[in-house]
């Protein structure tokens, strides 16, 4: 079966071109990523800019035009944090439906998590427990289970996005900013109850995938570079030391894969130190897979599942 899978995020929008064979494995035939930044603004308004709209319908026509060059079965795209915090996010669909003919499904917290866990671990080569971590712009998704449960999930308000308007006022932020953020954070991660002792710990999206190009030293990101990379807590912690003294002009020069992110690595490297913190992990395994790749196993067990009842 060959799907197409775009994820409309606060930051980005990514698109993903998979087909999956009878074992539910994965081969990757188009991964693209843009960044609109849809979610600017909403975090105070609870509304999408229509300007914002604008930037994501102009990506989804060329990522339509991406898609009829392959033969895909089905399209999914699936909004996030951004999308669902949004009171306007009725015309949002609409727009989408009358400029590209896609239908939007925004995904709960929950579901979210569900389906970034699923395409987290089919990417990653150690089987059994698993915490997956996916710091987006808007929230922040923590899924805890194994190859055939999940046993927690939860999402949390702390995304890149999301705590860079709330906080930093400053460019670089300052002391008090870092250290109110880092609070807020903090606060929110005392929701979480269960402990991850015993797990493997994954990173995605795209606060994981900057920071391994930054420690790589790269210049530009590649899936090959960053997947299975391990990336240590003290290398975290001395990343955001690096970056918060920074302006996000100055941090724009590091890497190609600062563009459009720049502005919201600090906040996303507080937030995955943080989250390192709370759980102890000394390391993460950083994965290029997400919520996309778990759409399309959803897609590919539905399929299978209507092949069953029809026989």
């Amino acid at each position: 079966m060959t799907l197409g899978v775009i994820d409309i995020g606060t930051n980005t929008v990514l698109l993903l071109v998979a087909r999956l064979n009878q074992s539910e494995e994965i081969a990757t035939l188009a991964y693209e990523q843009r960044i609109p930044r849809l979610g600017r603004g909403v975090d105070a308004t609870k509304r999408i800019h229509r300007d914002g709209m604008e930037r994501v319908i102009l990506v989804l026509q060329e990522y339509r035009s991406i898609l009829r060059t392959f033969p895909v079965e089905k399209i999914i795209v699936a909004g996030t944090s951004a999308v669902r915090d949004a009171a306007n996010r009725q015309e949002f669909s609409e727009l989408i439906q009358k400029h590209t003919g896609f239908d939007l499904e925004v995904l709960s917290g929950k579901e979210e998590a569900l389906w970034t866990y699923r395409g987290a671990i089919s990417g990653v080569t150690k089987s059994g427990n698993a915490t997956v971590i996916d710091i987006g712009g808007g929230s922040t998704e923590i899924t805890q289970g194994d190859t055939q449960a999940i046993y927690h999930a939860v999402s949390l308000d702390i995304g890149s996005v999301r705590l860079t308007e709330r906080f930093f006022l400053h460019d670089p932020p300052v002391d008090t900013e870092i250290e109110a953020a880092a609070a807020f954070v903090t606060n929110a991660l005392s929701a979480v109850r269960f402990s991850a002792a015993g797990s493997t710990p994954v990173a995605v999206a795209g606060t994981a995938t900057t920071l391994a190009v930054l420690d790589q030293h790269a210049e530009a990101f590649t899936v090959a570079s960053v997947t299975n990379y391990r990336l240590r807590l003290d290398r975290v912690s001395a990343l955001l030391e690096q970056l918060r003294t920074m302006s996000s002009a100055e941090i724009e020069k590091l890497s190609s894969v600062m563009h459009g992110r720049s502005d919201v690595i600090t906040a996303g490297a507080l937030i995955l130190r943080e989250v390192m913190n709370h759980f102890e992990f000394d390391s993460v395994i950083v994965s290029e897979r997400g919520v996309r790749y778990g759409l399309a196993i959803r897609e590919w067990e539905r399929k299978r599942l209507k092949d069953m009842k029809i026989r």
